[in-house]
């Protein structure tokens, strides 16, 4: 059944900063879809969502299961209006230890993904003369983080696809930005240290890690009407980590 609701489509929805982005865009209006890599994953996003979305399941390294997906969408729901590329992995190690398969992995999940993903959605975005891209980047873009060449690099392609993207759908009424979280609280930082904990609050401003709801109240802003003048660009949420 078309939605008469804005078609939101998140990747990487089931826990941690996407459940907080898939959360916060049902809040806002929108039908969300939010994909997981996993059949529990899928049936959890159901149960949340209720009437207000579904979710389903993807492999965002799998061309054809995204061209599958989003002709399902476009079919039951409708275009997708907002795109969030959450979805995402690490693989870290030294360079001198890193296998080309993880690099390659790395670059898949993140950056081909985003270019398949935001490809796939301009020709509804582009009918309609509205779009919102929000590409989820990182901080280590832009601060260097040892182990982590290959997702560094993958974040900082993201940004530089993000800017190319927006001058070319500009004059479509299309927008694309990019949010790099800093340290922000989920599942993974639960699993450190309060040594390493501390150390890491020491180097933010704040003094404090942020919450899956920051990065989701960013993309809340980005999605909306108030943001229609802002493309191309890359808001930094990190509490003062980095200061561009």
């Amino acid at each position: 059944m078309k939605q008469e609701k804005k078609v939101a489509l998140v990747t990487g929805a089931s826990r941690g900063i996407g459940a907080a982005i898939a959360q916060r865009l049902i809040d806002d209006g929108y039908f969300v879809v939010g994909t997981a890599t996993s059949t529990a994953g899928v049936a959890q996003l159901q149960t949340a969502f209720a009437d207000h979305g579904t979710g389903a399941l993807l492999d965002v390294r799998d061309g054809e299961g995204i061209d599958a997906l989003l002709t399902q969408i476009e079919e039951n729901y409708g275009p997708v209006m907002v795109l969030v590329n959450n979805a995402g992995i690490t693989k870290d190690n030294l360079l001198l230890r890193m296998s080309e398969a993880d690099w390659d992995d790395i670059l898949t999940v993140h950056l081909k993904a985003v270019f398949r993903l935001s490809k796939r959605v301009l020709k509804g975005m582009t009918k309609a003369r509205f779009g919102r891209i929000i590409n989820i980047s990182s901080v280590v873009a832009h601060l260097a983080n040892p182990g982590q060449a290959n997702y560094s690099a993958a974040k900082a392609g993201i940004e530089a696809f993000s800017r190319s993207l927006a001058k070319e759908m500009g004059s479509r009424q299309i927008t694309v930005n990019c949010i790099a979280p800093g340290f922000i609280a989920t599942e993974m930082t639960e699993q450190l240290s309060e040594d390493i904990r501390k150390k890491m609050n020491d180097q933010v401003a704040l003094n404090r890690f942020g919450e899956p709801k920051d990065i989701a109240n960013a993309v809340s802003f980005l999605a909306s009407d108030q943001a229609s003048y802002i493309t191309g660009t890359v808001l930094h949420v990190n509490g003062g980590l980095f200061m561009a």
